[in-house]
């Protein structure tokens, strides 16, 4: 029996013992990852530099596109890099910043809530929508979803990391999680670890309640609408945010929830795979390749560009 925090490094489990296959899940993941982060770090540049962006819809989305660059960030290049090299492990500090980002999930949660709310009172109380959502409302709720974030990683990783370890270490995921360290774990009580929990759903319930609530009051305006146009522009700006929410919510449940087996499926790698990257790569796609607001700042940050370099020449 040792405990976790003395072990040198952990083993990770992968999705195939195939040399081929793993070259291929390398370069694969390689490929999904670059484009995530590009796209993420486009929409924080974007918003951070364009006066027109600077509203608070696009602050909560520029923090959640930080927010998701280090999600992705902490995990997806491990498991590359162990694909490209054939190798299955991971360093022990490596393992204490994959499930203290990983369960930094209450600010993304808070972030999309605060996001919902946004939306709720652009579209139900639009004359009010300057006074309610001011700048200091927009920076406290950032802030309170950040103080979140951090309360629940560090419960969560104080707690994991504080266990006993029985011989094996050989993780059940292709990444440090909590319910993959509590497997290896012989310690038979998790109190830290279970009032985490406990908070954790407590939390992420309320938020879908807050969510819940906002669009059901956002659809029943919008379906009053007598105006066509109005209706689908609505609705283009919430159905998107929905996706968002309904994809990282239940991944990210079915993930936390479900037992771990002792030999994994390939059901529970990709429940891994659509909670780590699935959210991180959806936003840039969901709120840019359709948002006309990011595509005319993207021109206009090309064409400063373009004349820069033109009058450099």
């Amino acid at each position: 029996m040792a405990n976790l925090t003395l072990e040198t490094d952990f083993i990770l489990t992968q999705f195939s013992d195939s040399k081929q296959t793993q070259l291929f899940h390398g370069f694969l993941f390689l490929l999904i990852y670059m484009t995530t982060l590009m796209g993420n770090l486009l929409i924080f540049t974007l918003v951070t530099m364009d006066r027109c962006l600077h509203t608070p819809m696009y602050f909560f989305l520029k923090n959640l596109s930080f927010f998701d660059v280090g999600l992705i960030s902490v995990t997806v290049p491990n498991f590359i890099w162990n694909c490209l090299t054939h190798r299955s492990t991971i360093s022990f500090s490596g393992c204490v910043s994959q499930v203290l980002v990983v369960h930094f999930v209450g600010s993304e949660i808070f972030i999309l809530t605060a996001m919902s709310y946004d939306r709720y009172v652009a579209i139900c109380h639009p004359l009010h929508y300057e006074v309610i959502m001011n700048n200091r409302i927009c920076v406290q709720m950032v802030a309170v979803s950040w103080l979140f974030g951090s309360i629940f990683g560090i419960l969560y990783s104080a707690g994991t990391f504080s266990l006993s370890c029985c011989g094996s270490r050989k993780l059940p995921q292709i990444f440090c999680d909590v319910p993959s360290l509590l497997k290896v774990s012989c310690s038979r009580k998790h109190s830290i670890t279970d009032v985490s929990v406990t908070i954790a759903i407590t939390y992420g319930f309320l938020c879908l309640v807050c969510i819940g609530y906002s669009y059901i009051y956002i659809f029943n305006t919008v379906l009053r609408m007598p105006s066509l146009q109005g209706r689908s522009k609505a609705f283009s700006t919430c159905v998107p945010h929905l996706i968002v929410v309904t994809t990282f919510i239940v991944t990210a449940v079915f993930a936390h929830l479900k037992p771990v087996p002792d030999v994994p499926h390939l059901v529970d790698f990709l429940a891994s795979v659509f909670y780590s990257v699935m959210p991180p790569s959806l936003n840039p796609i969901i709120y840019s390749l359709r948002n006309k607001e990011i595509k005319a700042a993207l021109w206009r940050l090309l064409w400063r560009l373009h004349h820069c370099v033109m009058g450099k020449q």
